[in-house]
């Protein structure tokens, strides 16, 4: 386990045409991985920056429902892209719970979007009865789920050409809690109109160095 840490440390950092990223890759998460047969994503705290003309007609409550809408929908959109892998044949067998499930199962146990954030990955795993959890924080200025549109009750000129997001999500262990993989992501220019946007470009290189993707 020391020697697991202290391998751990190392980072691998490049730079990539749509904008600066970090991505640190634990040197046995291919071996853990091989163990796995299920994983779980979990919303990802996420914080919406309007620009200020916007905030004006923005409550507190409509920002916090934004949010969440936001975060639900970059978890499906993260749970879509698995599955779209997956039937290409470019994922390995491992299966991928469906949010709605994970979502349910926490909220049985007292755990929303409002605590997950100070929970354990072990205990996470083990409620979801998964082998590894992926978690995270979004950040963006240009919210893109199906549920932002109701969320800002149709705000006239929300929408801009132009948006940024950066997401930085990390994939534990389920019996110990090892991060097993993170990456740190910004995102500036034309990203798109959806989560599933958002997610295929976050992920198009990442994806390489996750032992879940199958190899070439």
């Amino acid at each position: 386990m020391k020697k697991l840490f202290l391998l751990g440390t190392l980072l691998f950092f490049v730079n990539l045409s749509f904008g600066q990223t970090s991505l640190y890759e634990n040197p046995e998460f291919d071996e853990i991985a091989k163990n796995h047969k299920n994983i779980a994503i979990l919303q990802f705290k996420t914080q919406v920056k309007l620009r200020p003309k916007q905030m004006k007609d923005m409550t507190p409550d409509k920002l916090e429902r934004l949010e969440k809408a936001e975060s639900k929908g970059l978890q499906a959109g993260m749970h879509s892209w698995f599955l779209k892998r997956k039937k290409r044949g470019k994922m390995t067998s491992i299966e991928v719970q469906d949010p709605k499930r994970t979502n349910a199962l926490l909220a049985k146990e007292g755990i929303t979007y409002d605590n997950i954030q100070d929970q354990l990955p072990e205990d996470l795993a083990k409620i979801l009865g998964v082998d590894a959890v992926i978690s995270g924080d979004y950040e963006t200025n240009k919210p893109m789920s199906e549920g932002a549109s109701v969320a800002l009750g149709l705000i006239v000129g929300f929408w801009g050409s132009t948006n940024s997001a950066t997401v930085n999500m990390s994939v534990y262990n389920g019996v110990d809690a090892v991060l097993l993989w993170n990456y740190n992501k910004k995102v500036r220019g034309s990203i798109g109109s959806s989560p599933e946007d958002l997610v295929n470009i976050l992920m198009r290189k990442a994806s390489r160095r996750l032992a879940y993707t199958k190899k070439k």
